[in-house]
């Protein structure tokens, strides 16, 4: 264990696919560490996860996903990881794509952002979604002074001093946008791949319409205060 590459999985109530989705890892990427942080799920999701075979880090109570992915990131540096590959528990990121945004990390990045609308073709969000994405896309590219074409992808990965700072400065509320522009003023290399998004394997996306315009909106805002938040 160690010295390599860790794919941290969150998940929250995901039984019904966990396992599926950690097996499918597995096979495809043989070799590769497997981590799922199980936050604070009410079902069986740690135990799934297991019979996956993957090690499991648990919340007591859901914390959120900049937690989630905060304690994936500690457990890697504490257990020696030097790559990581930050993936949803549901099945929607495609395990093919891990090796581009290895690749990335390889030639210097430390943070790789998959993008889905960097000209692949994948699974369509609603409408709405892709409107907020774009938004905030260009919001972030603005502050980043770098072309953002997925801000809000949570297919990532993270070299060793990203690892380091996000293990323990890492955003509340919205870490997939914020973590880019606060890569970006810590001088971060950053870059983007194109990856494919699938449907989710089990149960529903938990944004409605008025939750993703209200996304959109606190997401802007908290974009400007980290800007002028001192490093």
């Amino acid at each position: 264990m160690g010295a390599g590459t860790l794919i941290v999985l969150l998940a929250y109530n995901e039984e019904a696919c966990i396992t599926d989705v950690v097996a499918e890892l597995r096979r495809e990427l043989p070799g590769i560490d497997v981590a799922v942080v199980d936050d604070g799920s009410r079902d069986a999701t740690a135990e799934r996860a297991r019979e996956g075979g993957a090690v499991v880090v648990r919340h007591p109570i859901n914390l959120g996903v900049a937690a989630a992915e905060a304690t994936g990131l500690l457990y890697a540096l504490r257990n020696g990881y030097t790559r990581v590959v930050r993936m949803d528990g549901d099945g929607q990121h495609d395990p093919h794509g891990v090796p581009e945004l290895l690749e990335a990390l390889d030639g210097g990045a430390e943070l790789v952002v998959g993008s889905r609308f960097a000209g692949v073709e994948s699974f369509r969000s609603t409408w709405l979604r892709r409107l907020g994405s774009r938004l905030i896309a260009g919001l972030l590219s603005s502050l980043c002074r770098q072309r953002i074409t997925d801000p809000t992808s949570g297919f990532r990965g993270f070299g060793p001093r990203a690892i380091r700072y996000f293990s323990s400065h890492f955003p509340h509320d919205y870490p997939e946008p914020e973590s880019v522009l606060m890569a970006s003023r810590q001088r971060f290399p950053i870059v983007e791949v194109p990856v494919k998004m699938r449907s989710r394997r089990a149960g529903v996306s938990s944004l409605t319409p008025w939750r993703s315009t209200f996304y959109m909106a606190k997401v802007s805002f908290a974009l400007f205060m980290e800007r002028f938040r001192a490093v």
